[in-house]
């Protein structure tokens, strides 16, 4: 059984990117393997078992509110070292980075990627294309967020922008680090790009799936493309 953790979705489920642990069981389904999603609230300990975790979007008190639930423990530190997959979205990036910054504060994150967050100059609204080395075609999203995403030395972005902003310095998009995938692309980002959903599955079952005849999400994909340029 395929398990999917999606954490603190009272709270890290402002933008819809709940939606990316139900593209994930039905791409499962798809191909007979057996999935469940599990919820967990942030007065709940996360499970260890984990095959993939996912992070939501959020504004700021609740951000801090499931950063300071998950640093009990360090389990989704210690899930992600053991091979789990993460998918960190917008807050959830910045949550799993090393520090982000508010106007006010410092907070240090569960340090899974690289990366340091401030605040930026404005806030950053609307569509976004990116070009990822896993894909032959843009992915594409939505982003809303005020913030500038800093990588370090040697940390890969996710991808590169074609439109929009993401990290909102030096045209790039979100971080990676073996299992582990931070990006600003709400949509959700797996309903728009049904490819990356299929890359988590194969990495979290530790072998190639096969492909399958899902012509709506194909399609779906293909226009969101083609209206962001």
């Amino acid at each position: 059984m395929l398990e999917i953790i999606r954490i603190h979705n009272e709270l890290l489920g402002t933008y819809g990117d709940n939606g990316n642990a139900e593209v994930l069981k039905f791409r499962a389904g798809l191909r007979e393997i057996k999935a469940r999603v599990i919820d967990v609230s942030y007065l709940d300990p996360l499970p260890r078992g984990g095959d993939i975790y996912l992070l939501g979007g959020a504004e700021d008190a609740a951000q801090l509110l499931s950063l300071t639930a998950l640093r009990k423990g360090s389990i989704l530190a210690r899930a992600a070292n053991k091979g789990a997959v993460v998918l960190a979205v917008c807050a959830g990036f910045q949550i799993v980075g090393t520090t982000y910054r508010t106007r006010d504060q410092e907070f240090e994150g569960l340090g899974l990627l690289d990366v340091t967050t401030a605040p930026g100059d404005g806030r950053l609204v609307g569509d976004i294309a990116i070009k990822s080395p896993f894909f032959a075609e843009p992915m594409t999203g939505f982003e809303n967020h005020s913030s500038v995403t800093t990588l370090g030395e040697g940390v890969p972005p996710f991808g590169t922008v074609i439109a929009g902003n993401g990290n909102g310095v030096a045209g790039l998009d979100g971080a990676m680090s073996n299992n582990v995938f931070g990006t600003y692309l709400h949509g959700p980002v797996l309903a728009r790009n049904p490819e990356f959903a299929d890359l988590m599955l194969e990495r979290a079952l530790g072998e190639a799936i096969s492909s399958v005849d899902d012509e709506l999400a194909d399609q779906y994909a293909k226009w969101r493309r083609a209206v962001i340029k």
